[in-house]
């Protein structure tokens, strides 16, 4: 659905996109496991797996949890001269635990914990080079009303998540040290269903990194331009590069909306069974340029939903053509009727 997601219907994957929607499932248990292939187009070995789950203490109350792992493959270090040094497979791992409340009929909100352990070296240099550790936390609020002849045959939903606010990353011992992705999400979702077959879901997100903007270099005496950061980057702390990262810009406001991404997508259901999925997402050119469709399907079966979805990228050439993910989510509920049956 064009990686919307902080106003969609509530499963076990909120985790990523937004905590407090965990207090609106149905359910009291659940959890999910997904695949993606990374960069296909450029390597074959470079995985993002990602494990999610939540259990609700009562109706109000819901504790939530996730482990995402990255794995970059198999990498060859080389020394300046090109001679191999060694083969090393860096990765990144991250875990979460969650705690989400209504705090009326229609709202919630929820906070998250994480702990970032990532290791791009593989172990080698450790006297110049080291893992990088660090935590940060989101915070995020969930709204839904239903409305419509029926009470329910239709519902608007709207979600905030600001993600990663928290330390800062190093790896090499604290000398040189790094913002991590602090986000800002903000969503809305309406939702028809047109009998008890058939239903729609429209969802739209916008996204703001909220770190400092590096500016580019007028060029140097070869011609060349590159990157230049802000002179009190080093001295910065992760809160108040959170709030100057809406007004830094170089460019002035016209560069600070082109720092927002947007996405959008829709959402078919027949028989509350079977899924059709479509969606778009747009980053400006000047800010990394990822632009894309997405489609897929999903089937609903007794103890679980299986999930698919493939990336269509607009320009030639793209590595992030032909990226295609995978989700199995399971419903223990169903699972022990199942069970009792037998």
């Amino acid at each position: 659905m064009g990686d919307v997601g902080v106003a969609t219907s509530p499963d076990a994957n909120a985790q990523y996109w937004n905590p407090s929607k965990y207090a609106f499932t149905k359910d009291n248990f659940g959890f999910a496991l997904s695949y993606t292939p990374w960069l296909r187009q450029l390597v074959n070995d470079i995985n993002l797996a990602y494990l999610a789950g939540y259990y609700k203490l009562d109706p109000y109350q819901t504790f939530g949890a996730s482990l995402r792992y990255f794995s970059m493959g198999n990498v060859i270090l080389t020394d300046q001269n090109g001679t191999n040094l060694a083969n090393v497979s860096p990765n990144e791992f991250a875990f979460d635990i969650s705690y989400s409340r209504k705090l009326s009929d229609n709202l919630s909100g929820g906070i998250a914990l994480r702990y970032i352990r990532s290791d791009l070296s593989g172990g080698i240099g450790a006297e110049t080079y080291s893992p990088g550790h660090a935590f940060s936390s989101d915070v995020s609020f969930y709204y839904n009303k239903n409305f419509g002849e029926s009470s329910n045959d239709q519902s608007v939903s709207a979600g905030i998540n600001l993600s990663n606010i928290g330390s800062k990353i190093s790896y090499d011992d604290g000398q040189n040290k790094e913002f991590l992705p602090a986000n800002l999400r903000l969503g809305a979702t309406y939702s028809k269903e047109f009998d008890s077959n058939n239903s729609i879901a429209l969802s739209f997100d916008l996204n703001k990194l909220m770190v400092p903007t590096p500016k580019q270099s007028t060029g140097t005496a070869n011609g060349s331009g590159g990157i230049v950061l802000p002179d009190n980057y080093s001295n910065m702390s992760a809160v108040s590069s959170i709030f100057s990262s809406f007004t830094d810009a170089p460019g002035g406001m016209k560069e600070e909306f082109r720092e927002i991404n947007y996405s959008m997508g829709v959402e078919y259901w027949y028989n509350h069974q079977f899924a059709i999925r479509g969606g778009y997402f747009h980053e400006s050119e000047s800010k990394g340029n990822r632009k894309f469709f997405s489609t897929g399907l999903g089937i609903k079966m007794n103890i679980c939903s299986i999930d698919f979805s493939y990336l269509i990228p607009i320009h030639q050439n793209n590595p992030l053509a032909n990226t295609i993910r995978f989700t199995l989510l399971f419903d223990i509920k169903s699972f022990t009727k199942t069970k009792k049956e037998e």
